[in-house]
């Protein structure tokens, strides 16, 4: 099979969870009124008995708030997913805050208060150039 990616059965069933954790979480949300959160990944472990979880939050204030909720929601959770999934073990459910999301901003944030090139300096020093050639 030269040329094909393989994928191992678990990132396939990370791929699934992702997709299904995320509709449980938002139901879960307007259910019991949590903060808005969003489920960003989804890592499985090779023999898929556990899964971490990673959640992005719109407040950063209530992730942890969420975090804990969500944990503590984590067996319904599970539940409703053998209910979803056709797996043999659903994976137990293992929730943390993705903060790649907050780095980005961050990183903007810094790049955004270098300091910038003015290029009427640098128009001037070839003006400047110029007519000293004369």
């Amino acid at each position: 099979m030269v040329g094909r990616k393989s994928f191992h059965r678990s990132d396939r069933v990370a791929a699934q969870l992702r997709r299904d954790v995320g509709t449980l979480v938002h139901n879960a949300m307007r259910e019991y009124g949590l903060p808005s959160v969003s489920v960003s990944d989804v890592e499985v472990t090779r023999d898929l008995a556990h899964a971490k979880v990673f959640v992005t939050a719109f407040e950063k204030d209530s992730a942890l708030e969420t975090l804990k909720a969500l944990q503590q929601l984590s067996k319904e959770l599970r539940k409703s997913l053998a209910h979803m999934m056709k797996l043999r073990h659903v994976p137990e459910l293992h929730f943390f805050y993705d903060e790649s999301l907050d780095r980005g901003e961050h990183i903007e944030t810094l790049l955004k208060q270098l300091p910038t090139a003015d290029l009427s300096e640098e128009d001037e020093g070839t003006a400047d150039g110029d007519d000293t050639s004369h």
